[in-house]
Order: C-alpha cells, then sequence, then structure tokens
C-alpha cells in the first residue's frame, strides 16, 4: 500500500499564543468520562490518564472492530470501568457514586445523523433521557464540582447561513439526531437553572456548561456512517471512495481540537464555576469549513496515484447542505484556539493509517500526536480571514 505522509511538510504556520490543558491541574483529578469507549472518548481517555489524572468511564462496549479503545489497550489505564447503557440510570448513578469523581464529561451519544433515521426513539432516549439521568446522578454525588456535556454544532436551527452559529443563536434540528441534541442542551440549561445555580459563588455547587464541536476527524475512527472512516476502509481495499453529498458543508477539526476545549473549559469550571457554567462552541476557523468532495478528493491524492472516489446518485436522508460554528466567545474568554489546519488533520490520519497498517504501537503514536499537539510549534496556524 502506497501512503504519501506530508505531515511535516505542510506546518508553514506561525506560532500564535493559545491556552493548553494544565497537566498539574489533572495530575490526580478524579474525572469522570461517559463514552470512554468511543472514538473520541478513547483519545479523551489517553490524554487524561497521560496527565496523570485519574479517569472512570461508563459506556457501551465499542461499536466496532477495530476500535481504539481495545487498540490502546485504555481499560489498563482506567480507575473504574463499567460497561452500561447510559439510559439505565440506576446502573450509572451506582458507578458515579463508586467513583465520587470531581470533574464528570459526559459523552455517551447516539452520535450519527443518518442512524437516528432509522432508529429515532432509541436516538431521543440516549440523547435526551441519557442527560437527565446523566444530571441526576450528578445531583446525587456531592463530589462533583463541574460537568461538561458534550452535544453537537448540528443543534443549532440550520438556516443555511453563510456565516457561523453563535451560542446565543436559537437552538433546532430537522432530523432526529439534531433535535436529540437541542434537547440535550434545553435539559443541560433547565437543570443548570433549577438545580445547579448559586447565588454565592464561595458556596460549593456544581458548574455545568455545554460544549459544541463541528464535524471530527482523526486516527483511530471506525465508525460506520462518517466520512473519514468510509474513506479509509474504501482506499485500504484499494476500492473508489463512495461520495454521498458532494457539496455539503462542515467545520471539519482533528479529534485533539474540541478535547482540548473541553479539557480547558473543565478545568475553569472547576476553578471559576459560575463565570463558565454556559454554552462554548469549538470548532475550526472559517478556512477550513470545506465541502465534503475537498475532503475526498485531498485525502485521495495524499493515498497514492491511483486512489479515486465515486459519487453515488441514490436519495439520501435530509442532511444540512451548510454548517459553520462561530467560535468567538470560546477564543476571547478561554484562550482557546484552533491549531491544527485541515489539510494537516488529514496529514495525521495517514500517519495513524500507515502505522495501524504497519502494525506499530499506535499507542504511543497516539500520545507522539498528544504531546505535538500541546507543544507550542507542533503544527500551529495562524487564523485567516
Amino acid at each position: 500500500m502506497e501512503i504519501r505522509n506530508s505531515a511535516l511538510e505542510n506546518l508553514g504556520h506561525e506560532v500564535g499564543e493559545r491556552v493548553m490543558a494544565d497537566h498539574n491541574f489533572w495530575s490526580n483529578k478524579k474525572v469522570f468520562v461517559t463514552g470512554h469507549t468511543g472514538f473520541k472518548g478513547s483519545w479523551l481517555t489517553l490524554w487524561l490518564s497521560s496527565m496523570g489524572a485519574r479517569v472512570a468511564g461508563y459506556s457501551l462496549a465499542p461499536d466496532s472492530t477495530p476500535n481504539l479503545f481495545e487498540i490502546c489497550s485504555l481499560e489498563t489505564r482506567l480507575e473504574q470501568h463499567t460497561l452500561a447503557d447510559i439510559t439505565d440510570g440506576q446502573a450509572l448513578y451506582s458507578a458515579m457514586d463508586r467513583f465520587q469523581p470531581e470533574i464528570v464529561i459526559h459523552m455517551a451519544a447516539q452520535p450519527l445523523v443518518r442512524e437516528s433515521y432509522k432508529s429515532p426513539a432509541a436516538t431521543y432516549a440516549t440523547n435526551v433521557m441519557g442527560t437527565v439521568n446523566l444530571f441526576e446522578a450528578v445531583r446525587q454525588c456531592s463530589s462533583v464540582k463541574a460537568v461538561v456535556n458534550v452535544t453537537t454544532d448540528k443543534c443549532y436551527e440550520n438556516k443555511e447561513w453563510a456565516w457561523g452559529y453563535r451560542e446565543n443563536e436559537s437552538l433546532g434540528g430537522y432530523d432526529p439526531y439534531s433535535s436529540s441534541k437541542a434537547c440535550s442542551e434545553l435539559v443541560t440549561a433547565s437543570y443548570r437553572n433549577s438545580f445547579f445555580q448559586n447565588p454565592n459563588p464561595d458556596d460549593s455547587f456544581t458548574a455545568v456548561a455545554t460544549a459544541r464541536a463541528g464535524n471530527v476527524i482523526g486516527g483511530g475512527d471506525w465508525s460506520a456512517d462518517r466520512l473519514i472512516p468510509d474513506c479509509i476502509r474504501a482506499l485500504s481495499e484499494g476500492q473508489k471512495v463512495p461520495v454521498r453529498s458532494p457539496h455539503s458543508i462542515r467545520p471539519w477539526q482533528h479529534v485533539l481540537e474540541p478535547l482540548s476545549g473541553y479539557l480547558l473549559l473543565a478545568q475553569r469550571l472547576y476553578e471559576n464555576k459560575q463565570e463558565f457554567a454556559q454554552a462554548w462552541n469549538f470548532g475550526p476557523n472559517d478556512s477550513d469549513a470545506k465541502p465534503v468532495q475537498w475532503i475526498v478528493e485531498t485525502l485521495c491524492k495524499k493515498w497514492s496515484d491511483q486512489a479515486g472516489y465515486e459519487i453515488l446518485n441514490a436519495e439520501q436522508p435530509h442532511e444540512a447542505k451548510y454548517l459553520k460554528l462561530d467560535c468567538s466567545k470560546a477564543k476571547t474568554e478561554l484562550n482557546w484556539t484552533p491549531k491544527w489546519n485541515l489539510e494537516y488533520a488529514l496529514d495525521k490520519i495517514i500517519e495513524f493509517t500507515s502505522a495501524y497498517h504497519d502494525g506499530k504501537n499506535v499507542t504511543e503514536l497516539c500520545l507522539q500526536q498528544i504531546e505535538e499537539y500541546e507543544s507550542p510549534s507542533g503544527g500551529t496556524q495562524h487564523e485567516t480571514f
């Protein structure tokens, strides 16, 4: 298999000031992660453990073979590992009560638009009542100081605007997945207002925020019905990449981008409580909101001269054609900014795929990518207007 790795050729960006997760803060912190066996959850578990955090995971078993959780032997990095459904409120409470976490990062979800058309009731049960179950468990667990509920960029009422959505825009959702995540946002706001507000910031209480991220990509994603995994599967088998919606534009970003935002937000919630207990967007710069066809063409060029794609003409379920996020608030108030541009993110995916196919230690590679991302000069980009 011929794979071109141009990761070191595409840096070419100035270094800008940005704030990263504080290793000293996270060392020995007790962190409860839901959805820890998933793609994003596995990367987060690895990152937290590398900083010395004590991590408990609550999730269903991995939904693909292979999967990053098992390849990286992440169960060995957990202090507590619970395989259970987020819709099982009693099991969730029991797991949280046993661990007594200080910080909760909620990522367990049914995350796919197309799957939500097939299983709408299950999608709402997981994404809405799962959020309710989480906050009911938090209410009964006095050790929790901060909660980050990870939703999605699709929680907004999408009007196909050319500009990015801000956190104060109307929530909505055409499909069951998108609307279920808008509901999760509303549930979070209601619980924050009803049970987690404290007019005296000196008192002990739980600070609650939501994080709305763009389309996340990275090495180690083998999920069904997702663009990058579909591309990698086809290319690895020497087949043309099937493309369903070539002109749809999304805010693509490497998985470490939003995770860095979640970690920074959780730290600020823990330290400052009320000030940061609100909704936050974490997305790429405008220049990285690209159409699907650009992603596929670029990935094929990086893969080999023989790689290609084909556009499918079959009728597809409705998905928004245009979606961007305005991340000005996170940039201004959290000092968080995107670091790796889209082409560099694709290079890191190629790097991971090459290592995996060659039988190399992908755990070490993931840790190296995290270390590079955290370093001041590791692929930093400046914003383009």
